[in-house]
Order: C-alpha cells, then sequence, then structure tokens
C-alpha cells in the first residue's frame, strides 16, 4: 500500500481499495489555490502505480464541489509587483499539466458534484471517468467575465461536450444546472440530491470492483492513445496492451475465474 503525501487543503480518506479525495478549502467555496493544485499533483503521483488502489473520489467539503481557481490568489500572485507574462503563463500551464494527470490517472477517477463547478471547477468534472452530479449543483464558465479566457481547462471541456456547446459556454458564460450538465456530457449521472448521489455513488463502486484494476489502468491508456495516434500506430498499441493482461497473473485469474464459473478474486476483496 503507497503511502500517501501529508495535505493540508486536501482531506484524504481510503477505505481499502477507494481513496476519497476532499477539497477542504469550505470558506473559499473550494477555490483552486497553488498549494492545493501542488497537493493534488503530489497525490495523484503516489497513488499511480498503486493496483491496490482502484478507484479516486473527487469532491468538496462544506456541500460544494470547487468554485474555480483562486481568483484573490490571481491577484497578488499574477498581477502584483511587475507582471510578466512569460511567468504568468507557465503559472496557468501548471494547470494543465493537472488536467492532464488526472484526465488519465489510471485508477478510475470518479467525481461527485454538488453546490458549485464553476470554471476550473466545471473543467474538472470533465475529466472524471465517472461524473455523478445533483440536481441542484451549478455550473458556469465565468473566465471570460472576468475578463481571462478558460485557457487550459478549453480542451478538456470542448472534448466532453463538443465543439458547438463548447462555443456557446464559454463565450456566453451561461448558467447551468445538474440535469443540463448530464445532457451536455459534462456529467453522467444525475441524482436528486447529496444522498442520492451517495447511493449512485456506491452503485458504481459496486460495478468497479468488478473489474481488474490492471486491466482497468490498460484500457484507459488505450483509450487515450486512440486519440493521439495514428489508427494501425493505437491498434498495434492496444495489442500489446492485451498481451500484457492476457499473460499477467490478472489475466489468468481471470480466464480461469470465468471457465471455472466463479468470481475473480479481485472480485471478493
Amino acid at each position: 500500500m503507497t503511502a500517501l503525501p501529508d495535505t493540508k487543503d486536501l482531506i484524504l480518506d481510503r477505505q481499502g481499495s477507494v481513496l476519497t479525495i476532499w477539497f477542504n478549502r469550505p470558506e473559499a467555496k473550494n477555490s483552486l489555490s497553488a498549494e492545493m493544485v501542488d497537493e493534488l499533483h503530489a497525490v495523484l503521483d503516489a497513488a499511480a502505480a498503486d493496483r491496490t488502489l482502484r478507484t479516486l473520489i473527487v469532491r468538496g467539503k462544506g456541500g460544494i464541489f470547487c468554485a474555480g481557481a483562486d481568483i484573490k490568489g490571481f491577484k497578488s500572485d499574477a498581477q502584483g509587483g511587475e507582471p510578466n507574462e512569460d511567468e504568468v503563463a507557465r503559472g496557468n500551464r501548471s494547470f494543465g499539466d493537472l488536467m492532464i494527470k488526472l484526465n488519465e490517472q489510471p485508477q478510475t477517477v470518479v467525481m461527485l458534484v454538488e453546490g458549485a463547478a464553476i470554471g476550473g471547477g466545471l473543467g474538472l468534472s470533465c475529466v472524471g471517468d465517472v461524473t455523478i452530479v445533483t440536481r441542484e449543483a451549478k455550473f458556469r464558465l465565468s473566465e471570460t467575465s472576468l475578463g481571462i479566457p478558460p485557457a487550459q481547462i478549453a480542451p478538456f471541456v470542448t472534448e466532453r461536450v463538443g465543439l458547438t456547446q463548447a462555443r456557446r459556454l464559454m463565450l456566453t458564460g451561461a448558467r447551468f444546472k445538474g440535469e443540463e450538465a448530464v445532457q451536455y456530457g459534462i456529467g453522467h449521472i444525475l441524482a436528486d440530491d447529496s444522498a442520492d448521489m451517495e447511493a449512485k455513488c456506491a452503485e458504481v463502486l459496486a460495478q468497479i470492483a468488478l473489474c481488474a484494476p490492471g486491466a482497468n489502468a490498460v484500457t484507459k491508456s488505450i483509450v487515450f492513445e486512440a486519440t493521439r495516434r495514428p489508427r494501425p500506430e493505437a491498434l498495434d498499441f492496444a495489442s500489446r496492451g492485451f498481451a500484457a493482461c492476457m499473460l499477467s497473473e490478472e489475466g489468468r485469474e481471470g480466464v480461469a475465474a470465468f471457465i471455472e464459473k466463479r468470481k475473480p478474486s479481485w472480485a471478493n476483496e
């Protein structure tokens, strides 16, 4: 079992194969400070190679998911003193690295969205393998109303909702709630309230428990390589992943369990 880093702005709660990562700045509506981003990087790095860890749940304390970037931090860090465009660009780009890492994390990532997902919070909602939203959750891409673009989240939002909807949502700052978020593809599952969200999350966790963690990790890598490589190269990559899984202990156990008409070992953990 991998040792997880100490964190201040995140609360980490591991229960068996599930790690819940709580944003813990409720007084700031769980806005993303530089420290929180650094902590999340460290947690994802520590968890990445741990196949006893199947699922990461990301959610926010205080009944709110995430209100986006820490605008007060922007004011003091990016606009204070003598602004340097290169430094501001590097700082902005670092959040893109986090989005890539979270999007392609080997574990299954479940986002639980309630309260609000604004700006970067909406962006984070778009990189969940499974995103569950409450009916009253509030969504908005508010960046352009602040005079800035939704720079690092734009590719992920566009991939999730499609080009035409992404343009509309980004260029109007339109407000919408959970049901529309599911219609757009930001969320996968609509929950009536927090209690229903917990119940639906439990159902998803039960489904994930039937899947081999190593096979899930390889499947995610195949999915993303399919978006980056020419089709023949993507299929070559997939065939190597298939072979590695088939010949692994996990693959041998899965095939044996199927033939013997029993659950594989990971489904009993």
